[in-house]
């Protein structure tokens, strides 16, 4: 007699209630959104294309990724708002119900769906569960604080939370008492008249700095309050959610084509990945030389000035090593030809037949001269990206590849930066906390905006550069190329930022 076995405990099974909200209307339908704004309460349900799948939860991860980095850069919320504004308008844009637009729907679809995918990727481990709900709370407050009035009103009233709108009677009689609270010495505006009431208990921040009116156990709590009880309620909601989450990703029967991805976005929460376009060359570099790469090194990300100054004192560089740095030249524009010649002048310890035999072979296959079918169809290996270099095997004994963020020690790390020119002392302070945090890229990004300090100022103060232009760097290329512009201003295509389709790293 054969038994069937389950997982499932009979007795939580018997709990399942089909009537819940969850469970109803099961079938895959496309959803309607009222609202600009979500609390991701009901997962999607309708069909998109695996393509849509990825793209989506990486364009959303570069949004969080951002949003991160302004963390750690103790930009204040008004900074971050200004800073976010086109990242958020190229990547993941919300425009109000007021704009009529034809994408009103879909820009929603894409935010929800989105949101979804990242909370399947991230909700097994518990640092990246704090993470995500951390970075998801301060991404809904500052779409929060950029709505409507109008319909941010309408979307709090769909929430039906707890807490009830204190009525012109009451706000008459307690007049004195609730304009005291608030503050408010001038006649109030209309939207500062809105008050609500909630139980003192959930409010215990507000009552302790005074910013609330108490009468027998209940708060009054001004509108421009509102959101800290929104945002609490919104991150309450989601944690749970993650929490639930975790428990039921053990026993989810995913398709085959969705772990990969989820396991690639779960990683790429370290440090996005960023692919490299191979027609982002720049102006002014179209006829690169082997001789001129010495001339380039001030431009160079820290990983590549350490691999280039290896080579030169050593003239030599181990197979890993060759390997990155040979992607790295291909991708600034390097020709097959001037990048055989580079290593060969590089290596002028060893003969012309040793070379040929033991390294020559290797650049033509990383440029994807041989190869084949095998070799990305000819265009060869792409230069790698920041979260390739972070997520390696640690360089052994004599090896120089990696990041050096990562792989120094912290005191060696310091006094190379010092030696490439880095003196200020605030700046090398945070690269060591950055580093000793395992923020190995923002450390890295905070040593360009120091080298680069007069150089942004310029372009920020003319208009030339948006925040968008100066996002935060994931790649050793989009490091040197943005560096390039920025020391090459008013010459050439220098002095505006070419971030158009096609010429620049893709993330």
């Amino acid at each position: 007699m054969s038994v069937a076995y389950s997982r499932v405990d009979p007795k939580r099974r018997a709990h399942i209630d089909p009537k819940k909200r969850q469970f109803a209307k099961a079938e895959f339908a496309q959803q309607h959104y009222d609202h600009r704004l979500n609390f991701y309460e009901i997962p999607p349900t309708a069909e998109i294309t695996l393509e849509e799948f990825e793209t989506w939860a990486i364009n959303r991860l570069k949004v969080l990724s951002e949003l991160e980095s302004c963390s750690f850069r103790n930009r204040s919320p008004d900074e971050t708002a200004e800073y976010m504004k086109p990242i958020l308008a190229k990547y993941l844009p919300l425009q109000p119900n007021s704009t009529s637009s034809q994408q009103l729907q879909e820009e929603r679809k894409k935010d929800h769906y989105s949101h979804f995918i990242l909370r399947l990727a991230f909700s097994s481990i518990e640092d990246l569960r704090r993470r995500f709900s951390r970075l998801e709370t301060m991404l809904f407050k500052l779409r929060y604080r950029d709505d409507d009035p109008r319909e941010r009103r309408a979307f709090v009233q769909s929430l039906k939370l707890d807490w009830e709108e204190v009525g012109e009677a009451e706000k008459r009689e307690l007049k004195e008492q609730l304009l005291a609270a608030a503050g408010l010495k001038k006649v109030p505006t209309a939207e500062e008249m809105e008050w609500f009431k909630v139980d003192w208990e959930r409010v215990p921040d507000l009552v302790e700095q005074r910013r609330v009116f108490v009468k027998r156990g209940v708060a009054y709590v001004p509108q421009r309050e509102q959101m800290s009880l929104v945002l609490a309620e919104f991150t309450k909601r989601l944690d749970a959610a993650l929490e639930l989450t975790s428990r039921a990703l053990p026993r989810l029967d995913e398709d085959d084509r969705l772990s990969p991805i989820l396991a690639h976005l779960s990683q790429s929460f370290t440090t996005p990945e960023a692919s490299y376009s191979e027609s982002s060359s720049l102006n002014g570099l179209s006829a690169l030389t082997a001789a001129s790469i010495d001339s380039l090194q001030p431009s160079f990300p820290l990983c590549m000035s350490h691999l280039h100054s290896t080579l030169r004192r050593d003239s030599h560089l181990k197979h890993f090593g060759r390997l990155q740095y040979t992607l790295f030249l291909k991708g600034i524009g390097l020709s097959l030809e001037e990048c055989i010649l580079f290593w060969r002048r590089s290596f002028k310890l060893i003969t012309d037949d040793k070379f040929a035999k033991e390294y020559r072979y290797n650049i033509r296959h990383a440029y994807g001269d041989v190869g084949g079918d095998a070799n990305r169809r000819g265009r060869g290996y792409t230069p790698y990206s920041c979260q390739k270099l972070l997520t390696e095997p640690l360089p052994g004994p004599g090896q120089a590849h990696g990041c050096p963020y990562r792989t120094f020690a912290p005191d060696n790390l310091i006094a190379v930066l010092q030696r490439e020119g880095v003196t200020d002392r605030e700046t090398l302070k945070s690269v060591r906390e950055d580093v000793g945090k395992q923020r190995f890229h923002v450390a890295c990004n905070r040593v360009f905006e120091w080298s680069h300090r007069r150089e942004i100022k310029k372009v920020r103060e003319a208009g030339t550069w948006s925040a968008a232009d100066l996002d935060t760097i994931v790649h050793p290329n989009t490091y040197f190329k943005r560096s390039w512009l920025l020391r090459h201003l008013g010459e050439g295509n220098a002095g505006v930022v070419q971030h158009q389709e096609g010429e620049r790293m893709e993330e």
